[in-house]
């Protein structure tokens, strides 16, 4: 015991001088813990980690003190009313403690346990039949107590199986809910043994026969228990709900809506009985009954659930309503009346690289830490438009890049601003910004090799990339319009003025202006229709050498109905791509369709969904430049024209090709 005590005051030493000391391996963790301190020591065991993981999960759901032999090591959980140095979030909390000889934990309750485990499970590597777990010292708590992901499965439809998988995987990186939005006008997903013609094909316009059946919800529920993931179900009301009107003939607010819904209520209130809270909508409709919303809240607390709604939507007083979801700018929460902030999380938006830097940067809605005001945050996925398959929103949403940057964020608190103050630029190099930005991304980026090497987890190394980006000029509504100094830029010469007022810009691409508007900052900060900017790179590589490139000038929202681009062109605005002055050919559309329609489902717009463009890099410097003109910011194609590029350079593997290098001194002026 002597040498166990010595090792933790070496810890609590190595803690006063470091939040956060990095020894080798541990530089994988995410989220990154709130303290930590590592020594040179390792502890080796004997066996793979599925096992240890297994045997460990069903060893600590069980809140008992006592030690636990794994192969001769011994793991111990020690149950405690609270840890010093932890002021909020304590029921989450946990202390994990690794030596040569053993593992400690000390939690408040079960889910601190279970997270000590999944820190403990990342810092774990196999080795010839081993586990190598270095010594470590972490004292660690979530700053956020509601850090959760939303599928709209009401206008899709998930596999139960598969969101399990979501669960599980999500809740190792201490993700602790899940929203599952299971009603819409297109379609009613929660099977009523009362009222089966909820689910009856003729009523879905979308994916009939797609629902859950109440055994699927029983088994997700006691799996993300499991998990210690709280499920937060969702039936809308009393707007999004023609799936309701087609099956019944009534509208929700009617006299006999409401006694319909109410046996509804009832019977999903035995479904979820145990679940804190029950989401009952109330957004983006008019109301008719003013009586509706008060009476269903009253009913949906009496059958034991603390209610959650949309805001906007009815407008509570304190005391009115338990909790809000803030949704669009306009969200706000009146004092007094706990939120999650849900406004500029809506990553069916997302592009794949500016808007992570965002959401890596961003506080919770003005907020460093939680309180008992201010819960949390959920990440939303909402899939207006119909897709091929759910792989296609796992993958075309970024799914598993987006959840672990949030996850970083919600767990560790803190932020630079919030979306609308800090945009979707990546911080000055150097900066203490552009360090905690360079030290996320080396971790998210183990996780993608280590951990996602078979799912989608679209992102690439982008702090190195550098580009020019010129003053927009006007084209008084030419796309087409061509600059008498094109043919220079395409040597990668550029005329003076135009480099001394150039914007310089690091990443994988960047908004000129955003999706939401001027709403978020972005690269050009005044920007207006009927402008040409013009991006300029120089790259270096050792060798000529063949390459692909994966480019976009239009994200393709998964919530919209915008038309495929024209065959021959990149996008409707006119953007251009070149290489070393050759151009780089738009990709072949398979969509050609000319009528606006949800119903048609996006197939390779965005570039996720397609094969990168074959490119050669030439010995020595290359010169990539795009065009990037634009028109109206709303056009009859498209109805949020996103002003923006993405470009990077990947290797036959599908990573980055190794050996690049960006730099933005290399373009001359004329």
């Amino acid at each position: 015991m002597d040498s166990i005590r010595s090792s933790i005051w070496a810890f609590l030493i190595l803690l006063l001088i470091s939040h956060f000391t990095v020894f080798g391996q541990s530089v994988k963790l995410l989220p990154k813990p709130y303290q930590a301190a590592f020594g040179n020591a390792k502890l080796v065991i004997e066996g793979d980690k599925e096992d240890f993981k297994s045997k460990l999960t069903d060893w600590i759901s069980v809140p008992r003190d006592g030690f636990y032999n794994f192969e001769d090591v011994q793991v111990s959980v020690q149950w405690v009313e609270k840890h010093n140095g932890i002021e909020v979030n304590k029921d989450e909390s946990y202390l994990l403690e690794v030596t040569a000889e053993q593992v400690a934990i000390q939690a408040v309750k079960k889910q601190g346990a279970f997270y000590a485990l999944q820190t403990l499970l990342q810092l774990a590597d196999e080795k010839e039949g081993k586990l190598v777990i270095p010594e470590s010292r972490i004292l660690d708590r979530p700053a956020f107590r509601i850090r959760g992901f939303m599928h709209d499965v009401g206008r899709s439809f998930i596999p139960v199986e598969e969101l399990m998988k979501q669960i599980e995987i999500l809740s190792s990186y201490k993700i602790n809910v899940f929203h599952w939005h299971f009603t819409e006008d297109l379609a009613w997903r929660l099977e009523s043994k009362l009222f089966p013609e909820l689910t009856a094909d003729e009523n879905f316009e979308r994916f009939p026969g797609e629902y859950y059946t109440q055994e699927d919800v029983r088994k997700l529920i006691d799996f993300a228990k499991r998990h210690h993931v709280t499920v937060i179900p969702e039936i809308d009301m009393p707007g999004h709900s023609a799936a309701f009107q087609r099956a019944f003939g009534y509208d929700m607010q009617s006299k006999e809506g409401k006694i319909i819904l109410k046996e509804i209520l009832k019977e999903a209130g035995q479904l979820f009985a145990g679940l804190p809270y029950f989401h009952i909508g109330t957004d983006e409709v008019g109301f008719t009954d003013p009586d509706f919303v008060p009476e269903m809240v009253a009913f949906v607390r009496d059958l034991g659930f603390k209610v959650v709604s949309w805001n906007p939507g009815w407008d509570y007083q304190s005391g009115e309503i338990d909790m809000l979801q803030l949704w669009s700018y306009r969200g706000k929460a009146p004092e007094g009346i706990p939120f999650v902030d849900s406004r500029f999380h809506y990553i069916n938006h997302f592009d794949a690289f500016a808007d992570l830097v965002s959401l890596f940067r961003s506080n919770v809605a003005g907020y460093e830490i939680g309180s008992e005001t201010v819960a949390g945050s959920i990440l939303a996925v909402w899939n207006d438009r119909k897709l091929n398959d759910w792989k296609q929103i796992i993958r075309e949403n970024n799914f598993y890049p987006a959840m672990l940057t949030f996850a970083e964020r919600l767990w560790q608190g803190g932020g630079e601003g919030y979306f609308d103050e800090i945009g979707v630029l990546l911080p000055e190099t150097g900066t203490p910004a552009w360090e905690s930005f360079a030290d996320f991304e080396d971790r998210l980026l183990w996780q993608r090799d280590h951990q996602f090497e078979n799912f989608d987890f679209p992102y690439y190394k982008q702090r190195d990339m550098e580009w020019l980006v010129s003053p927009p000029l006007a084209n008084q509504g030419n796309l087409d319009l061509e600059f008498d100094f094109e043919a220079d830029l395409k040597k990668g010469r550029v005329p003076t003025e135009m480099l001394a007022e150039a914007i310089h810009v690091k990443g994988a691409g960047t908004y000129l202006r955003h999706v939401w508007g001027t709403l978020v900052p972005a690269a050009i900060k005044d920007p207006k229709a009927n402008y040409t900017a013009f991006v300029l790179g120089k790259v270096y590589y050792p060798e000529e050498r063949a390459v692909n490139a994966a480019i976009v000038f239009q994200d393709y929202s998964r919530s919209e109905k915008d038309l495929p681009p024209p065959q021959g062109a990149w996008d409707w605005k006119g953007s251009k791509a070149w290489i070393n002055g050759e151009p780089i050919p738009a990709p072949v559309w398979e969509n050609n369709h000319t009528d606006k329609t949800n119903e048609i489902p996006l197939q390779n717009e965005n570039w996720q969904s397609r094969p990168a463009q074959r490119i050669v890099l030439k010995k020595g410097w290359n010169t990539i430049l795009l065009k990037l003109p634009v028109g109206q910011f709303q056009t009859k194609e498209l109805r949020l024209v996103k002003w923006m590029w993405n470009l990077v350079i990947l290797g036959n593997d599908g990573k980055e090709v190794e050996g690049l290098r960006w730099d933005n001194s290399k373009i001359e002026s004329k």
